[in-house]
């Protein structure tokens, strides 16, 4: 029962946002007991690819085309040159708009984790900044992405500045920049799991949807780390395109 809802799902009689019928209609219609689909309607939301919402019953999870790119979002000609950053890159991508008010900032002073600290060759517990970031496409929230930095890097920048959207033109990268920190190399490592409360909450995730986790170095041609960040991504949003020459 659930491979042939799914495969409804993939040939489109049920497409996108629609609403599938009820579930002892379904019941009917394929001959087989109601407890049946409700295991088999069960499967698939752990699939994520339908949701239960409230007074209108179980809907096909929406899937839109976000292209999240790889070493071209951070382009140089981009953020230095222009006022594209990253995400916005990703926007442009996807033939989507954007805007500052997508980009909703929280900025603090916090204590060094120990997965920072690590990063920055700190003591733990030492302090630093703390930008975390929810970004929103056409008000439904995609992912979240927390940046740490030095106190001694950032200190009196617009990267400390909690006003939505990013900072200024160029974002993050052209405000290191300017502070003698330009960005020159770029590590990032990514991971899948399953969200935690507060990251279903703040991304609005339906029932049964991953997340992709990226972390993210970014070091000076000296080798300094000038940013460590974190990213939470619903899996379901995004493609992930990597467009390089392969290595000698």
């Amino acid at each position: 029962m659930a491979a042939t809802l799914r495969a409804a799902i993939r040939d489109g009689v049920y497409p996108p946002g629609a609403t599938l019928p009820k579930q002892d209609t379904l019941a009917v219609q394929h001959g087989v007991n109601i407890k049946t689909v409700r295991q088999a309607v069960a499967v698939l939301e752990a699939e994520g690819l339908v949701t239960p919402i409230r007074r209108r019953g179980t809907v096909v999870h929406e899937r839109p085309p976000m292209h999240r790119l790889g070493p071209e979002r951070y382009s140089k000609k981009k953020w230095k040159f222009g006022d594209l950053v990253a995400f916005a890159a990703d926007r442009e991508a996807s033939g989507r708009p954007w805007k500052s008010a997508d980009q909703a900032n929280t900025v603090q002073l916090v204590e060094a984790d120990s997965e920072v600290a690590a990063a920055f060759g700190i003591p733990r517990k030492s302090f630093v900044y703390e930008r975390a970031r929810v970004v929103r496409d056409d008000g439904q929230p995609t992912h979240t992405l927390t940046s740490y930095y030095l106190p001694a890097h950032v200190e009196g920048t617009p990267l400390v500045d909690p006003a939505p959207g990013p900072a200024g033109r160029g974002g993050g990268f052209a405000v290191l920049a300017l502070q003698g920190l330009e960005p020159d190399r770029i590590v990032e490592t990514i991971s899948a799991r399953m969200p935690n409360p507060s990251e279903i909450a703040t991304l609005e995730l339906p029932s049964g949807e991953p997340v992709m986790i990226l972390t993210r170095r970014t070091y000076t041609t000296d080798n300094v780390l000038v940013e460590f960040a974190r990213g939470v991504h619903a899996a379901s949003r995004f493609s992930w395109t990597y467009d390089f020459k392969v290595p000698d």
